[in-house]
């Protein structure tokens, strides 16, 4: 940052500080409305992370106990996460419900402002930079996939912020590597990066990474020895303490062939052949563009490969996709660019799965069944799109500008 940049922001200070109230009252009514659902509704996912913190303050086994009903929501996260969970734990239940809605937002806004950092750090649009992210901040917080981090209190923003530091960050004051190292640990899925940074020969942050997830993989075994016996040994093999694999909701190439409903060999042959050439082609594609210096690009295509390849993704899994308009605009002097991000994020704002669903239920003959299923699968099958996208479709836009 040169010493000009410096005294711009020195001067936009008071922007900002107008721009954040601007975005606080932009996002008011979607946190109004789930910080205010009945108790038994409201933040179900943060509630697990703090029961998980309980169990551990009160001696019993984290693996074995469920949320209060009616949600009965076991705990389902390496027992690295409910150590850290200990201090929600220490918070009342208002509180915690707070800090964590506002560590969302924090945790968005840094995935905004690394992401879109080619269109907010433009000469000619610097002096606009505060509006641009206010209104950028907007935007990505009523994305389907955001609004249920809010809905539910989830941590997969949180993941998305430590993983795209780590990858983009110019100067990093921490031993690169480590905050992926430290995503992975919590929540598994994070460990493609470990994928990404093998076939991208990034050898020193490859081994920090794993040297970080196998720190805080082993460490509870020496705490709390019989929790992460039982989460490596019992819990981890059940998908079924996710949820209902076959839900509308699990939007990974997995669920949407579950729910096809053949038989299990072949829906499991089938899954296997494709997450190999799913995996093959967005880890290529993410190669090439760590290759042509677009780590934008790179992460937003291992962030989808974490959603598609992963037995089970959740909607809220795909916050990823903040990334990936963010690589779609690029530095936004293209306007074919700006319109195809425009079409992706309203077919991400928009509930098309439930669409699916209720397509499903009017039950019109020769139509319902087939494009019910299609639309159902909307979600995951745009992603796939955008993995193609991403991988054959934007270099090509790229070198064509």
């Amino acid at each position: 940052m040169t010493s000009g940049e410096v005294r711009v922001i020195r001067r936009q200070w008071w922007v900002w500080a107008i721009v954040a109230l601007v975005v606080v009252v932009a996002v008011a009514p979607l946190v109004y409305t789930w910080l205010t659902n009945p108790d038994d509704q409201r933040l179900v996912d943060l509630d697990v992370y703090r029961t998980g913190g309980q169990m551990l303050l009160d001696g019993r086994p984290v693996y074995d106990y469920v949320t209060p009903a009616p949600q009965l929501l076991p705990f389902t996260y390496p027992p690295v996460a409910a150590m850290l969970a200990v201090a929600l734990a220490g918070m009342s239940w208002g509180t915690a419900q707070w800090v964590w809605t506002a560590g969302i937002f924090v945790a968005l806004a840094v995935t905004v402002g690394f992401s879109f950092r080619g269109v907010l750090g433009r000469e000619e649009l610097r002096k606009y930079a505060p509006w641009v992210f206010g209104a950028l901040m907007v935007a990505c917080a009523y994305l389907m996939p955001i609004r249920d981090q809010v809905r539910f209190g989830q941590v997969d923003i949180l993941l998305v912020a430590l993983c795209l530091v780590d990858v983009v960050a110019r100067r990093p004051w921490w031993p690169r590597g480590f905050l992926i190292g430290l995503a992975t640990a919590v929540k598994l899925t994070p460990g493609v990066f470990l994928i990404y940074l093998l076939v991208t020969r990034q050898w020193r942050t490859f081994f920090m990474a794993a040297f970080a997830a196998a720190v805080l993989t082993l460490l509870p075994f020496a705490v709390i020895p019989q929790d992460a016996a039982g989460f490596w040994f019992s819990a981890l093999l059940d998908p079924e303490r996710l949820g209902a694999n076959a839900a509308t909701t699990n939007q990974s190439i997995r669920g949407m062939l579950i729910r096809l409903y053949m038989p299990d060999l072949l829906t499991f042959a089938i899954w296997a052949v494709i997450v190999a050439a799913v995996g093959w082609y967005g880890f290529r594609g993410a190669r090439d563009a760590y290759k042509a210096g677009d780590s934008v690009t790179a992460v937003a295509l291992v962030g989808l490969m974490a959603v598609l390849l992963s037995p089970v993704a959740w909607i809220h899994h795909l916050a990823w996709v903040v990334v990936v308009l963010a690589a779609i605009v690029g530095d936004g002097r293209d306007p074919v660019r700006l319109r195809v991000a425009a079409g992706v994020w309203l077919f991400y704002v928009v509930p098309v799965p439930w669409w699916g669903v209720s397509l499903k239920a009017a039950d019109i003959p020769g139509v319902s069944l087939v494009l019910g299923k299609i639309v159902q699968n909307g979600f995951g099958l745009g992603a796939l799109a955008l993995v193609w996208l991403l991988v054959s479709w934007l270099p090509k836009r790229r070198n064509l500008a």
